[in-house]
């Protein structure tokens, strides 16, 4: 933005012949003139010939895009991430480590991928020190508890609140530490009750689980589920968090690969609702019967430890 500025000066002052013809004063005052005009031009410019706004309202959204795309933190230079994909389940997975002491964390594993991910970690060099839930899953059985086969030493991770078994169970703000990195697990309950956010606030990220999803969020009509608790999980916990953090879902079905704080606050349909309006919209949604459910629950209720392929 800085430079945009900048690249408009000039043109302003090219224009104006600012430094040859005119007093100090009266330069500073037609060049801000010059360069008011020249941003709110291009910022209309800029928004879809389809938007109503006026000029001026345009070059504050305008503003307020390249604010969030610009405000992002960066990773610092010991801190790897990899995020992965299942197909079958849209489920994302996220591999995190600490690139000195080659310590990592997995997150959101799936059975079907439990092999690609240990072999990757593998290649890498990692050792594999915690292989996480965000809560117990309904559409896909976890990797986590074939991955403590394929990776021996791996400890799987879920919320206390969530009734699945696991080696940890962890509770509000409470960390997991991988090498120098710490991991803190926040609970934000509504889709189910053990619904956890991972939050690494050094590097500016939260994996959001279904909580959040980009654009949307988690379905509240099965298991412990509830509208009104999903609304302040997300209120009073994720969009609290500084806007300028990524956020990471567990799943997307339409190719989008991650958001922001900033864009979900005023972008996301369903939770730029107020809360009775959410409420409404949610218990009328009339989603399908969730294909894996009957096989997923129980399956996750062991961590993943029933159900895993004969091979290993």
């Amino acid at each position: 933005m800085r430079l945009f500025i900048i690249g408009f000066r000039r043109a302003a002052a090219a224009a104006t012949g600012v430094g040859v013809y005119m007093l100090p004063g009266q330069q500073q005052q037609q060049t801000t003139r010059l360069v008011t005009r020249m941003i709110a031009s291009s910022a209309a410019t800029y928004i879809q010939s389809s938007t109503t706004c006026s000029i001026a309202q345009s070059a504050v959204t305008f503003a307020q895009g390249v604010k969030m795309l610009d405000a992002r933190k960066t990773f610092t230079e010991d801190f790897f991430f990899r995020q992965l994909f299942d197909e079958q389940s849209h489920t994302y997975s996220y591999l995190l480590a600490d690139i000195t002491s080659k310590e990592a964390i997995l997150i959101d594993p799936v059975l079907e991928q439990a092999k690609r991910d240990a072999q990757l970690i593998k290649e890498l060099g990692f050792t594999l020190k915690y292989a996480l839930n965000t809560h117990m899953h309904a559409d896909h059985i976890t990797g986590t508890g074939y991955l403590k086969q394929l990776v021996p030493g791996t400890v799987s991770v879920i919320s206390q609140s969530s009734g699945a078994k696991a080696d940890k169970k962890l509770v509000d703000n409470e960390t997991v530490q991988f090498g120098r990195h710490v991991l803190r697990a926040m609970s934000t309950p509504g889709h189910t009750n053990g619904c956890m956010t991972f939050v690494v606030e050094e590097q500016g990220v939260a994996f959001t689980g279904d909580t959040l999803l980009i654009r949307g969020c988690g379905r509240t009509d099965f298991q412990e589920g509830d509208s009104r608790t999903l609304y302040r999980s997300v209120h009073e916990r994720i969009f609290t968090l500084p806007e300028n953090f990524r956020l990471f879902p567990a799943h997307d079905y339409k190719g989008n690969m991650e958001t922001t704080v900033a864009e979900e606050k005023r972008y996301n349909p369903r939770l730029t609702k107020d809360v009775d309006a959410f409420v409404e919209l949610m218990s009328n949604l009339n989603l399908p019967y969730p294909k894996m459910i009957d096989k997923a629950v129980p399956a996750n209720r062991e961590c993943g430890l029933y159900d895993i392929p004969k091979e290993a």
